[in-house]
C-alpha cells in the first residue's frame, strides 16, 4: 500500500476515533484529534487524508472542512459520520462521504482510493504540463534540432512514461463515482 502516507482522523467518539485509527495504523501513519479544534492544530502539510466526523461539540466537521479548504491544504478529505447526506453536500469541499457504521474494510479501501487519487491528479497535471512544453518547442524549433537535443528526448520520454500512469490509472477506476472522484479536483495551475 501507500508508504508515509498520514492520516489525521477527527471524531469526538475517543473510541471509534481511536479503533480507526488502530485499523489504518497497520498501512499508514494515523493521528488522531477528538474535537475540530485539535484537528485544526494538527494540520500539516504533510497529512494527505483526513478522516472526519461532521456532527461534534464546538467546531462541526463542516467547519474544520471549510477551515481546511480556506487555509489551503492539499489533503483528500473523507466525511466518516452518522449524518445521511442531504442536498447540502453539493457545495462541500470533500472528496469521499462514509455513513457510519464503517468496516474495517471500507476504512482501509477508501484511504487508498482517495490517496490514488491524489497521484492521478499529480501525474494529469505534470503530463498536460510538459505536453504544452513539447508543443510549444516543436512549433518553435527544427524537427532535426529536436531530434538532436537530449533534453527534448527527456522530455519526450516523461511524457511517454505519465501517459503510461495514467492509463494505467484510469483502467483501474471500475465505477462511475471512481471516475468522477478522480477528476473532480483536478484544476491546471495558474
Amino acid at each position: 500500500m501507500s508508504d508515509g502516507l498520514e492520516v489525521l482522523v477527527v471524531d469526538d467518539e475517543a473510541r471509534l476515533a481511536d479503533l480507526f485509527a488502530t485499523w489504518l495504523e497497520t498501512e499508514w501513519s494515523v493521528d488522531t484529534a477528538y474535537d475540530g479544534e485539535e484537528a485544526l492544530e494538527k494540520m500539516a502539510e504533510s497529512i494527505e487524508v483526513v478522516l472526519l466526523d461532521r456532527r461534534m461539540p464546538g467546531l462541526s466537521g463542516d467547519d474544520v472542512l471549510e477551515a481546511i479548504r480556506d487555509d489551503g491544504y492539499d489533503c483528500r478529505v473523507v466525511m466518516v459520520t452518522a449524518v445521511d447526506p442531504d442536498f447540502d453536500i453539493i457545495e462541500m469541499g470533500f472528496d469521499d462521504y462514509l455513513v457510519k457504521p464503517v468496516s474495517k474494510d471500507e476504512l482501509l479501501g477508501i484511504v487508498e482510493e482517495v490517496s490514488g487519487r491524489s497521484e492521478y491528479e499529480s501525474d494529469i497535471l505534470e503530463y498536460y504540463a510538459l505536453v504544452s512544453k513539447k508543443a510549444l518547442l516543436e512549433s518553435e524549433k527544427a524537427d532535426r534540432v529536436l531530434a538532436t537535443n537530449e533534453e527534448y528526448q527527456q522530455l519526450r520520454e516523461r511524457i511517454e512514461e505519465l501517459e503510461r500512469r495514467v492509463d494505467e490509472s484510469v483502467s483501474g477506476l471500475s465505477s462511475h463515482d471512481d471516475f468522477v472522484g478522480a477528476f473532480q479536483d483536478i484544476q491546471p495551475e495558474n
